[in-house]
């Protein structure tokens, strides 16, 4: 059982003090001011012992909290002794951390589920009406053309490839609203296409490292891994000033791991910092399956996105 702080406090206090009342009873001080001087001393001594015996686990408490990061679950405040309030709190803290873990994950899991159920709305209209509206819109320029004088022909044939430039855009932008591959053949064709066509469509040249089989993974599992890969090859792009990068999909003991690299200009000024919100969005993609998201410096330079998923839910 321990004993409440206040008395832990109290009670040494009112001992000391009935102590230097006794001393002085059995030897009045009688202008002894040495005397009364030293017993001040020693009882100002014995006090802050006491004082910052009783207060150093919250100052331990205070400093630990600081440290506590949403975005890295899975830390948890030490026990902290003796037997206390503070022990209590820290206890309480600790199941508070737990309970907004939990929420956090599950409210991360509805969000996303939320938003990819809208990008593939937005991407079905993108295909079946806009880009249908393009294809026959392109259609009727080239029967077009082959009717109009050659001077108006030249013309349509140039809108005629503006058009069809423009179907283009519209089905990658669906493609990457929503990947169908990955619906219909699964993640390593879906990782193996995107490579292809960052490769393709930005001559960034993507080494890939991929498993012919893995274990089963969730749907959830599935998107999270393609969308992080998504995300940080578009970093690359966008901020590294790389020529190659290298993604690797690889199995553990009890977990998966997503690992893509590139030769660009590091951390300090390249996709890992210049690129915070979206860094931000895949940690919140990988909270919401368990997983955990690093951002570190490569080895040789560069920038290195590390994805972990645990297999079966046996945390990050």
């Amino acid at each position: 059982m321990s004993i409440p702080l206040f008395w832990r406090l109290f009670i040494p206090n009112a001992a000391v003090l009935l102590a230097a009342c006794v001393v002085l009873f059995i030897e009045p001080a009688n202008g002894r001011v040495v005397a009364l001087a030293g017993g001040l001393a020693i009882m100002l001594t014995v006090n802050l012992v006491l004082m910052r015996r009783a207060f150093a686990p919250l100052a331990r408490l205070l400093s630990l909290i600081p440290a506590i990061d949403p975005l890295e679950p899975g830390r948890r405040l030490p026990a902290l002794r003796p037997e206390s309030e503070l022990t209590q709190l820290a206890h309480v803290f600790n199941e508070m951390l737990d309970r907004l873990e939990t929420e956090r994950r599950e409210s991360g899991r509805r969000a996303l589920a939320a938003q990819e159920q809208e990008r593939r709305r937005v991407s079905a209209e993108l295909h079946d009406e806009i880009g249908q509206q393009l294809t026959a819109l392109v259609l009727q320029l080239d029967r077009l053309s082959r009717r109009a004088p050659e001077a108006l022909g030249r013309e349509i044939a140039e809108t005629t490839a503006a058009a069809k430039a423009t179907l283009e855009e519209v089905r990658e932008l669906a493609h990457r609203l929503r990947p169908e591959v990955l619906d219909q053949l699964g993640l390593v064709p879906a990782l193996r296409n995107l490579c292809d066509r960052f490769t393709a469509g930005t001559g960034l040249v993507v080494h890939r490292t991929l498993p012919e089989t893995l274990p089963r993974l969730s749907e959830d599992d599935e998107l999270v891994i393609y969308r992080v890969a998504q995300e940080s090859l578009t970093n690359v792009v966008r901020h590294a000033a790389a020529g190659s990068a290298h993604l690797a999909l690889e199995t553990e003991p009890g977990a998966v791991s997503l690992r893509v690299a590139d030769d660009g200009a590091g951390p300090s000024n390249g996709a890992a910092l210049r690129g915070t919100g979206g860094v931000r969005g895949m940690r919140e993609r990988a909270l919401s399956v368990g997983g955990r998201l690093d951002v570190r410096r490569a080895e040789g330079g560069g920038t290195e996105v590390r994805l972990r998923i645990p297999i079966g839910g046996d945390g990050g």
